[in-house]
């Protein structure tokens, strides 16, 4: 709020301190950084990624007990998913899951 408030300008490092981003990469590495990251995130299941995405935006502004109801039904709803079983297998014959979004 302060600095919204203020718009009081801070450097990365500070804005690191304080929780305002999550990671500080030299200009120069930033693009490959940025790849590197969202490739890691494109290889998780698309169904639990998008569900994890939507539990933290949503999640927030709820209640505490709609809030975990709300985890209850997604966690069934990827629990029963092709994606999952893919999942379980891929890493029971330790190769690289092949994830279809269902």
């Amino acid at each position: 709020m302060l600095l919204l408030l203020t718009g009081e300008r801070i450097d990365a490092q500070e804005a690191l301190r304080i929780g305002l981003v999550s990671r500080v990469v030299p200009s120069p590495d930033l693009a490959t950084a940025a790849r590197s990251i969202a490739q890691r995130i494109a290889s998780n299941a698309p169904l639990a990624v998008v569900t994890a995405k939507r539990l933290a935006q949503v999640g927030r502004e709820l209640p505490l007990t709609a809030g975990l109801e709300l985890e209850q039904q997604s966690f069934g709803n990827l629990r029963d998913s092709a994606d999952r079983i893919e999942g379980r297998r891929a890493f029971a014959e330790k190769r690289a899951p092949s994830f279809q979004g269902r």
